[in-house]
């Protein structure tokens, strides 16, 4: 049932605003000032906070911030005497959802009530979402080899700083470059990939900058590039040492003026991207042979995060394997199988030449073609690597 909190120091709003609301179906609190309120909230999970703005001990505009910084979802709709409008309007560019004038409208109250629990409610499965997300994207291990990326992950990550990550295939670069949009201020702003290598050369200026309309005999319409759509947000640039010499000219005057130019056309676009790149070359060795621009790769290389393979993190086997039986049962809605103590010794032995995600196909081989409990022979007539 959709729980909803009342916070007024005076008996009689609460009183009527207790009836209203339970002839509505709500479940219904009260509390007789900020600080009863404030507790209330940190303990109980309400959808909505009808909130009056002045209150003894606590008041509502400080109330509703220590609600925010305890992490809590309820939506504030502040109550307010017509003298204290514009701390009404204050509290609303504050994060609350509405406000009402004392005596409140019935009609418009029940209208504020119910749009407030539907926000609610989308918050609520949006932060599932994210958590979900994070989850997928959670790098695993104790090994001080990733221990030592994850505190890189997190000194960078509030920063502005362009991040190079390297490692090589399958290592979990772009891993790296999702923990490090998700805990920078940008979080919440798009993080668009470009895979560098899988786009044709003569086609990674039009998918990078976009073009315009006539531009190229295919080019039948305006299109947007990456660096547009990210704007604002990140750009993660995968396999950055497979990008051609013209390309790399563009991107470090997008670096260098935080403009673009779209192919075809003459207006500057600002943005405001921050820019992750990864590859799995060396990018110094790649310099040396005329491949790839030494100041390019300076403007990119900021901070540098190398992946190690898994093979020098062999301790981590154990934790991403089971891991991974984990996420799988999830995916096949079934029950988490075991590796026995054998099996997981010879899978730590194994070169592991795809790395994590050579690891995580073997699990789910294993997963798919074993019983519940995983063997030494299971593992090796189906890890592929005898």
């Amino acid at each position: 049932m959709v729980k909803i909190i009342i916070i007024d120091d005076e008996d009689n709003i609460r009183e009527a605003l207790r009836d209203i609301l339970e002839y509505e179906g709500y479940e219904v609190d009260e509390a007789r000032d900020g600080e009863e309120g404030l507790r209330k909230i940190k303990n109980d999970n309400y959808y909505v906070a009808l909130c009056d703005l002045a209150m003894p001990k606590l008041g509502g505009l400080d109330l509703l911030l220590k609600a925010g910084e305890a992490g809590r979802s309820t939506q504030f709709i502040m109550i307010t005497a017509y003298g204290n409008i514009e701390n009404a309007v204050e509290a609303t560019k504050r994060g609350a959802f509405d406000f009402v004038s004392k005596p409140p409208d019935l009609n418009r109250l029940l209208i504020s009530v119910r749009n407030a629990i539907e926000k609610y409610k989308l918050v609520s499965e949006t932060s599932e979402l994210k958590r979900r997300i994070y989850k997928i994207y959670e790098m695993v291990g104790d090994s001080d080899a990733i221990r030592r990326v994850k505190e890189s992950v997190d000194r960078v990550a509030p920063t502005e700083a362009r991040v190079l990550v390297t490692g090589p295939n399958g290592s979990g670069k772009e891993l790296v470059a999702k923990q490090i949009h998700g805990k920078s201020s940008r979080a919440h702003m798009p993080l668009v990939e470009v895979n560098c290598a899988a786009i044709p050369g003569e086609l990674i200026e039009s998918e990078l900058f976009g073009h315009e309309k006539g531009a190229f005999t295919s080019a039948i319409k305006q299109r947007i590039g990456k660096f547009e759509q990210a704007n604002t947000g990140t750009i993660f640039l995968d396999e950055i040492g497979d990008m051609s010499l013209s390309a790399q000219a563009k991107v470090l005057r997008a670096l260098q003026e935080n403009k673009i130019t779209r192919v075809g056309g003459e207006k500057e676009v600002k943005v405001n991207v921050r820019v992750i790149a990864a590859t799995n070359k060396d990018l110094r060795k790649e310099i040396q042979e005329g491949n790839f621009r030494e100041d390019l790769f300076h403007r990119l290389s900021v901070i540098v995060i190398h992946v190690p393979p898994l093979t020098e993190r062999r301790e981590d086997i154990p934790l991403l394997a089971n891991k991974f039986l984990c996420d799988i049962a999830d995916e096949y809605n079934s029950s988490v199988k075991e590796i026995l103590p054998e099996a997981m010794e010879y899978l730590k032995s194994l070169s592991w030449t795809g790395n994590v995600r050579e690891l995580r196909n073997v699990v789910e081989r294993l997963v798919i073609l074993c019983g519940d409990k995983i063997n030494l022979d299971d593992v090796k007539t189906y890890a592929g690597q005898v």
